[in-house]
């Protein structure tokens, strides 16, 4: 099998299975004030260290959640709870993952008046819909850093800008851009999850600038500062930790196979077009239409590379991309669009190995047309 889903889920590096798998042996409570106890506490704290690290924002603090998904509603909607009087609105972008979309439009419930910024046709958000849009009653202003579908990168520093200038608070989705890139503000909040740097699923973290309080979304034991009960899981925390230090370790190998990949993956595609900025995009991610295709048939046919049509959170649900209709894209376009995702362990003769097989199939589509 060829994988090429990296926006969906990353590889285990080997590093972090060694790490997990002797950490099997060890099952101290970290909550425990027994010497068990405390070496579980003390792995767990080395973790959240290494991840701060790599997520390099200074004054804060981290704290471990189930995924990015607890972590961003954690966030929404502890905001929404404890916002100020008059302060009502919640603004985010078209685009965001459904973790954010959903549990913006649950907040009305709360209360909140959620606003969904429109972007323009390459992806990105439309700043005068934005300046418009955040005003002296947004409470939380959110925006992903790199887009889970088609890559794009949002101007975090303008729209952070437009948050401060109103004393709103600002939360990024930084899944799919942590570990690759830094983020070019310090954000109020930032969800991250481990699944996406070759770390163990089931584990997250959100990062909570300062001293900044909100509302816990879960109650029990008060672990985690108060802001997430339960029992931690020293495994997983020890799994995104080492994951993390790779990250960093490795950033700028990294990224110069990555870049790598990139121009062969657009050679190889030269008569396809992209979805999304060109310009402003993480280059691990290549969203691309030939229309007139049925993207479904190719990946039905091309059973030895795992790709996708877009969110694999939506997988299945027979809808096209709410991220490409946004961006103007007709329903049949969305239908002809595959999205490949490469990274760390791709090869580049897997990426054209994939390529040919993808190409044949296309191609074959169009004979029969």
């Amino acid at each position: 099998m060829i994988y090429l889903d990296y926006q969906a889920t990353t590889p285990l590096a080997p590093e972090v299975i060694a790490a997990m798998t002797e950490a099997l042996a060890r099952y101290g409570n970290p909550h425990s004030a027994h010497a068990m106890g405390r070496r579980a506490a003390a792995e767990v704290e080395l973790a959240r260290d290494r991840v701060s690290r790599t997520l390099g924002l200074g004054d804060g603090r981290l704290i471990f959640t189930s995924g990015a998904t607890e972590a961003l509603n954690t966030a929404i909607q502890g905001v929404a709870r404890g916002a100020p009087s008059g302060r009502t609105r919640i603004v985010a972008i078209a685009t965001e993952h459904a973790a954010v979309l959903d549990t913006v439009t649950a907040c009305a419930l709360e209360g909140m008046e959620p606003v969904f910024l429109p972007v323009k046709d390459d992806g990105l958000v439309d700043m005068n819909a934005a300046e418009a849009a955040i005003d002296e009653g947004t409470a939380l202003v959110i925006a992903m850093q790199a887009n889970n579908e088609i890559g794009v990168l949002q101007p975090l520093d303008e729209i952070s800008a437009l948050a401060e200038k109103v004393g709103a608070l600002f939360l990024c989705d930084a899944v799919q851009g942590f570990g690759r890139m830094p983020l070019p503000v310090v954000p109020d909040m930032v969800a991250i999850s481990a699944h996406k740097v070759h770390g163990p699923k089931g584990i997250g973290a959100l990062w909570l600038k300062g001293d900044l309080a909100i509302p816990p979304l879960m109650h029990g034991g008060g672990q985690e500062g108060g802001l997430r009960s339960g029992t931690l899981s020293p495994l997983l925390c020890a799994g995104f930790g080492v994951a993390a230090k790779l990250c960093l370790d490795r950033r700028d190998e990294d990224a110069a196979h990555v870049e790598a990949l990139w121009e062969t993956a657009k050679a190889l595609f030269a008569g396809w077009t992209i979805n999304g900025s060109v310009d402003h995009r993480y280059h691990g991610n290549l969203n691309i239409r030939r229309d007139g295709i049925d993207a479904a048939r190719i990946l039905s046919s091309c059973r030895r590379v795992a790709m996708s049509l877009g969110s694999a959170c939506a997988s299945g649900s027979g809808r096209t991309s709410h991220v490409l209709r946004a961006t103007g894209l007709t329903d049949m376009q969305a239908r002809s669009s595959i999205r490949l995702g490469f990274g760390r362990y791709t090869t580049m003769s897997d990426l054209e190995e994939a390529a040919l097989l993808i190409l044949e199939t296309a191609s074959e589509q169009e004979r029969i047309a």
